[in-house]
């Protein structure tokens, strides 16, 4: 595999694109199985992310969507298979990663601000024992620009609405200027405003040639969100472009007997057509 070159720091404060002759995919996964007490939640997982794309995976509750984020980058193990990030094993590549948890799984009654949080973005790049300097200062703070938080920078976190929290944790996502970003459910519990704002966000990462990979729950916004989806429900039910999977057929096979929200995917595809 080819090594990845150094990333380039633009004015911005966001990392500037790849160039061409890193050829090595954003993220590629190989027979990925993950047990929990010997019980299978995922089962050998295959795929490749193309770079530069907004890439949903979606699937039912318990399906591993998830989990599989986590076993690629080594927060759990798995029981056979293999991922690679950029050509490498997860743990030489997290530097090129950035990534958002679910919000319910953050303590945010830790006593620490928003600037603190969105600093620990900067950790992978200076180390966990260095002080930040001005210039990691600076990256963090046109990351809250970049989210709209920027006078809640000195406010503890557990002051903020659960929006403006999601928002903290994006912020910390853009200040580790990665190339590839993983999502837990970025748009859970947020209103329509801060949706759209988060949406046009990953549309500026993207357009940058970052890759983006977002567990995402809701089917109506699936559709018009993502260039690609991976449908999961255990193992890989399909993945490709969202204009060739996201059919009432595949769908059905991923969410089996739901059909509440299939027929509201089906009513909105009628009204598409």
């Amino acid at each position: 595999m080819n090594q990845p070159p150094s990333t380039a720091v633009k004015p911005d404060g966001l990392a500037a694109a790849k160039s061409t002759d890193d050829l090595a995919p954003p993220l590629e996964i190989h027979d990925l199985t993950v047990s929990y007490h010997r019980k299978p939640v995922l089962w050998g997982v295959d795929a490749v992310f193309p770079a530069g794309e907004l890439i949903g995976i979606v699937g039912p509750n318990g399906a591993g969507k998830s989990t599989l984020i986590k076993a690629v980058m080594g927060l759990v193990p798995h029981s056979s298979g293999w991922a690679r990030i950029f050509g490498k094993p997860h743990h030489k590549n997290l530097a090129r990663v950035g990534y958002v948890p679910q919000r319910e799984s953050v303590d945010w009654d830790f006593p620490v601000s928003v600037m603190d949080v969105v600093l620990m973005g900067r950790y992978g790049r200076i180390g966990l024992f260095r002080r930040p300097s001005k210039t990691d200062r600076e990256i963090a703070r046109h990351s809250l620009e970049k989210v709209s938080l920027l006078p809640f920078a000195n406010r503890q976190i557990s002051q903020l609405s659960g929006g403006q929290q999601q928002r903290v944790f994006l912020a910390r996502a853009l200040a580790q200027q990665a190339d590839l970003y993983f999502l837990d459910e970025p748009f859970a519990g947020i209103d329509a405003t801060t949706e759209a704002a988060i949406f046009t966000l990953f549309q500026e990462l993207k357009s940058l040639g970052k890759t983006l990979v977002v567990v995402h729950h809701d089917l109506p916004t699936a559709r018009k969100y993502f260039d690609r989806l991976l449908l999961l429900n255990m193992r890989v039910v399909a993945f490709g472009p969202t204009a060739e999977v996201f059919n009432l057929d595949l769908l059905q096979k991923t969410y089996g007997g739901r059909l509440t929200i299939l027929s509201e995917v089906a009513e909105q595809m009628k009204r598409k057509s």
